[in-house]
């Protein structure tokens, strides 16, 4: 993980990633205002916790999903808090707008806030103040900041370059964000390469492909060089949550017993090699 300048923000980064690798393993949870329901009334709580059991970094909610869920859910799991919003019953879709500040988060116990922002929309201009504001706001009050980042609106055209990820990665990286979660492009070559140019974390969203499997997405990510992953959708339409999170958990974040040497042999008493008890 990149080191702030800020010791706040310093802080809030370290522990974003409890495992100590600078790596990340984040759940979006924000698609309740985007398009409905993603769980059955009262089962959000349920939800989070097959989450956060399952070993994953964070989980992304609005402010008003912040104050619902239990505290005692998140004691091993970050707390990030999404501040733009738009719906898909909305005339531009791809138009995000603020819908909170730093400040409360920080008020709801936030680790990190995050920002949308979609490069080639007709408000471009728009979000790209939103996420200047709140860069400044974060810088301020030492709140880490994860910009979502994507090349989509009108004038982006399919399929989405490499160079364009390595653009709108930057332009995220030069506007404050401490972390990026973009889209990946190309093959794992060509976004070793935009992450590269990126002088903060990548991390890459899990996106709706389903052609690729998630333990295989997941590789693929890391083999480029970005830092994690921001996967929503495929995990909580999942049929186990849990399970989907700990087969990416343990990619991240390699079960310890399979990180550590072999232990040497102990020496063997000078009385044994003597043949004297």
């Amino acid at each position: 993980m990149v080191r702030s300048a800020l010791p706040g923000t310093s802080l809030r980064l370290a522990r974003l990633s409890g495992h100590g690798d600078g790596r990340l393993l984040l759940v979006p949870l924000d698609h309740s205002v985007s398009d409905g329901p993603i769980t059955t009334p009262g089962g959000f709580d349920d939800l989070v916790r097959d989450i956060v059991a399952g070993g994953a970094d964070g989980i992304v909610v609005h402010k008003g999903r912040a104050r619902q869920i239990d505290p005692q859910l998140l004691a091993s799991c970050s707390l990030l808090v999404h501040l733009s919003a738009s719906t898909a019953h909305g005339p531009d879709t791809d138009a995000k707008v603020l819908v909170g500040d730093v400040e409360e988060a920080l008020r709801l116990g936030a680790d990190a806030v995050s920002v949308h922002v979609n490069i080639g929309s007709v408000t471009e201009g728009a979000q790209l103040a939103d996420l200047g504001a709140v860069a400044a706001a974060c810088g301020r009050w030492g709140m880490p900041l994860l910009a979502m980042i994507y090349p989509r609106g009108p004038r982006i055209t399919a399929p989405i370059a490499p160079q364009l990820v390595a653009h709108v990665a930057n332009i995220a990286a030069d506007l404050g964000a401490d972390l990026v979660k973009t889209v990946f492009a190309g093959s794992a070559e060509q976004m070793a390469e935009a992450v590269a140019a990126c002088p903060v974390p990548v991390l890459v969203a899990g996106g709706p492909d389903t052609r690729q499997s998630l333990p295989d997405f997941a590789r693929t990510a890391l083999g480029a060089g970005c830092q994690g992953l921001a996967v929503g959708r495929r995990i909580f339409t999942a049929p186990s949550p849990a399970q989907a999170v700990r087969e990416l958990a343990d990619i991240l974040h390699p079960p310890l017993a399979a990180t550590l040497p072999l232990p040497l042999p102990l020496p063997v008493p000078s009385s044994r090699l003597t043949g004297v008890l």
